[in-house]
């Protein structure tokens, strides 16, 4: 049988990084293994599940690219338009779940109990095969020797985890439940559930937990918990996914920066370690930057533009040629999309806004004179580039008997409005005389 896995959140919140996380090495292991990515929604609690939170959930998986393969039809016209299928949503099966409920109580497998129904478990100790942690055995704790026996259904008729978590993973043929090391101590309960049902059990497969860099449990509120944080944080898609891909899993080599098409290639479940992840901000933030230099001239202008926009910034007065020869001055420097405007926002713009910091260590009285005396020199260039821009410069400082810094400063903040940004010389070049010169007399009116 191929590979059939699965990734079944509950929509109580956001999509956390440990969801996206096993939402990913489940991903992987399908296209690994030309196998089916089934996307489930566990939206049985109707006190804590939302379809805001739903919603949440899949653009998540949407913006990292994790499409999934099956489900019913949907009726949702935002879906349909994209192609999608699906997810299962187990809120809509609840006449499987009693078929099963019914079965386990024709065969005195399971009994009813003020009002609710519980399942015999066994009494003796239950081996989990696990395709990470090894052979577990789960043994009876103190409290469970007494009575093994657990809910599957409330006294409210409502069918829990346990139950219609093992009931949909028969139903969809799944064949490797891979999840978090936190579901382990339930898998006793759900081994022994699919023997019930005459059913062998998937192969398990419990990943390693993300920690914080500490080494504390991460909560919701720690940084880098939810997805939404990157999604909004400037980060590509492609770098989350190599950096979560590392959480837990290892090449088997030194290697850490992946494209996607890599990762698939190279995923298996031997490579998943059993010892904790810890969460490492600085990795990611370097991977970003390597993700958002390897990206192609077009893929970046599309991604800096949108940043631009967003900022509020129209780069539509500005033809093709100066739009790339902007972007080709940020090449190599972006570490992050965010920082896009900021640093060559300027270039759209009719007049910068000047960092109130920066004015006051550039625009100084002090300097005026400076930045005075560069703007007469830059008046009577009969070439205006960056080679000829640098020679004037450097002329004017040793002419006034200071430094390069005290012209190169005021120079930088009165064309940008900030202490940085792309090389001063080629961006002067790429503004042209008549704008540099307008920016300068701006500065030199304001200090």
């Amino acid at each position: 049988m191929s590979v059939r896995v699965r990734f079944a959140p509950s929509p109580t919140g956001y999509l956390h990084i440990g969801g996206a996380r096993t939402a990913l090495f489940n991903w992987l292991y399908a296209r690994h293994t030309d196998g089916t990515f089934v996307l489930r929604v566990e939206d049985t609690d109707d006190a804590r599940n939302t379809r805001e939170a739903v919603d949440v959930i899949l653009d998540g998986l949407r913006w990292l690219g994790l499409d999934w393969d099956e489900g019913p039809v949907s009726g949702d016209a935002m879906q349909q338009s994209r192609g999608e299928n699906g997810p299962y949503f187990q809120s809509q099966r609840g006449d499987i779940y009693q078929r099963r409920i019914q079965e386990l109580l024709d065969n005195d497998l399971a009994y009813d109990h003020e009002g609710a129904i519980k399942f015999r478990m066994t009494r003796e100790p239950v081996t989990i095969p696990d395709l990470v942690a090894g052979n577990v055995v789960r043994k009876l704790t103190d409290r469970e020797e007494a009575d093994p026996d657990f809910v599957i259904v409330r006294s409210d008729g409502k069918p829990v985890f346990h139950l219609v978590n093992v009931v949909d993973d028969i139903e969809m043929d799944i064949t490797h439940v891979i999840r978090g090391e936190d579901h382990l101590s339930n898998t006793s309960k759900h081994i022994e559930l699919f023997k019930a049902f005459g059913e062998e059990p998937p192969k398990f497969a419990h990943i390693p937990l993300i920690l914080n860099n500490d080494g504390s449990k991460m909560s919701k509120r720690d940084t880098g918990a939810s997805m939404t944080a990157y999604k909004e944080g400037g980060y590509l898609p492609s770098a989350v996914l190599n950096y979560l891909s590392l959480l837990g899993w290892s090449p088997k080599d030194d290697t850490e920066l992946m494209p996607l098409t890599e990762l698939i290639k190279r995923f298996d479940m031997d490579g998943v370690q059993r010892a904790n992840a810890r969460f490492d901000m600085a990795k990611l933030d370097w991977l970003n930057f390597e993700h958002i230099r390897s990206l192609k001239q077009e893929a970046f202008k599309t991604q800096a533009i949108a940043q631009l926009q967003a900022a509020g910034i129209d780069t539509a007065a500005r033809d093709d040629d100066y739009t790339n020869a902007a972007l080709a001055l940020c090449t190599d420097k972006i570490k992050n999309l965010n920082d896009i405007a900021g640093y060559i926002g300027f270039f759209f713009l009719d007049a910068v806004e000047i960092d109130a910091e920066a004015a006051e260590q550039a625009l100084t009285p002090e300097n005026r004179p400076h930045l005075a005396a560069l703007r007469e020199a830059y008046a009577g260039l009969a070439k205006f580039n960056a080679d000829s821009l640098q020679g004037a410069l450097k002329s004017t400082a040793a002419a006034l008997e200071v430094k390069n810094k005290f012209l190169v400063m005021p120079a930088r903040v009165a064309c940008t409005g900030s202490k940085v940004g792309p090389s001063l010389y080629h961006l002067m070049e790429l503004l042209g005389e008549a704008e540099v010169l307008k920016r300068f007399d701006a500065a030199l009116t304001a200090m």
